[in-house]
């Protein structure tokens, strides 16, 4: 089964339409018209299963060298769930991807804060 088309992202309040735009077996990609946000889905499965979820950003801001002059910038953002062929049910799974993400986003997003700050 296959992620619904379009996803929706919010970013700083903005929710960003990602129509899907590729797909493979085991992917898919979904990219706003604009091009500055797309998000991957994929699945690696060998010895143990890779589930990755992916978000690429970027913008236009002024070059901290050159201010009369622009220049495009990007991250990204993504999380990988690698689990053995056996042993945890997809809700023990979904369990600990929720206590994570409970984690980081937990006191107005303390533990993001720090993680972003270079802190360990």
């Amino acid at each position: 089964m296959a992620f619904a088309d379009p996803q929706t992202v919010t970013i700083a309040t903005v929710a960003n339409s990602l129509p899907r735009t590729g797909q493979g077996v085991s992917s898919g990609t979904f990219t706003k018209d604009d091009q500055t946000v797309q998000l991957l889905v994929s699945h690696a499965v060998n010895k143990r299963a890779r589930r990755t979820v992916r978000l690429n950003h970027s913008k236009i801001a002024p070059d901290p060298l050159i201010s009369a002059q622009n220049i495009r910038y990007s991250m990204s953002a993504y999380l990988v769930v690698d689990v053995p062929p056996t042993g945890y049910s997809v809700a023990e799974q979904k369990q600990i991807v929720d206590a994570l993400v409970a984690y980081l986003t937990a006191s107005s997003g303390s533990a993001t804060t720090k993680l972003l700050g270079g802190e360990s």
